[in-house]
């Protein structure tokens, strides 16, 4: 029989992170939905080294000698790992020094998923300078559980695809949408932290969850983009 010790942790580390989430803004003003936004655009533009998403799916379809669906594969993989280090960087600290480095953990995990999302969208098809697919990244950032609740509860209109198929772009779901991601991302994140520190006071052990629910939770949302964003065109 399993131990419910890590179970009755979990449990209070979401609890708390529900508690916590929504201090996150005041603890850190940069954390409003503004981020999410911001994440997303320089997801899809690039930043510094990093080439934007189109980019860098197109050098993977490259790889892939067109193949599109071993290059999602790919840029899936590839956005899994870097979202491993990112979250084992910004986790060593524990606890303690969430206020400061939970921040920097949170809109790198925005960025990296964001980028990995809009390639496999540019890959399927759509023109990720399409508000409406822009939305529906975000949206499938949310991973599926969450968007089917949100959408039965009516806070958002419809799963990924049919925002990004939509008619037209309706602009009063932008703020909708990114307030939903910037909680789910503030929540993940503190939720992490409070899991790696409940009964276990060692600053490394932060660094290793953090690794694994990072690039975990990036596989998730990857699987579930590449399920939902079904191809728009023939290559």
């Amino acid at each position: 029989m399993p131990s419910i010790k890590p179970n009755l942790r979990r449990g209070v580390a979401v609890e708390a992170a529900r508690q916590l989430a929504p201090r996150m803004t005041a603890l850190a003003p940069g954390l409003t939905s503004a981020f999410v936004r911001q994440a997303l655009s320089r997801a899809i533009h690039g930043v510094g080294p990093l080439p934007g998403a189109a980019a860098a799916a197109e050098a993977q379809l490259r790889e892939q000698r067109g193949h599109v669906d071993k290059a999602i594969h790919e840029v899936i993989e590839n956005h899994v790992r870097y979202a491993g280090v990112e979250g084992f960087v910004t986790n060593i600290g524990g606890l303690v020094t969430t206020t400061i480095v939970a921040p920097a953990n949170i809109t790198g995990l925005a960025l990296i998923q964001c980028r990995m999302v809009a390639g496999i969208a540019h890959l399927r098809g759509y023109d990720i300078d399409d508000p409406r697919v822009r939305n529906a990244v975000l949206v499938t950032m949310l991973g599926q559980d969450n968007v089917t609740k949100l959408v039965k509860k009516l806070e958002i209109p419809a799963p990924p695809m049919a925002i990004a198929t939509a008619p037209e772009h309706d602009p009063t779901l932008d703020q909708t949408i990114s307030n939903a991601v910037a909680q789910d991302l503030v929540g993940q994140v503190i939720g992490k932290r409070l899991a790696s520190t409940i009964g276990r006071r060692v600053p490394l052990v932060g660094g290793v969850v953090g690794a694994a629910a990072d690039g975990f939770d990036t596989w998730k949302v990857g699987r579930y983009a590449d399920r939902e964003l079904l191809p728009r065109t023939l290559r």
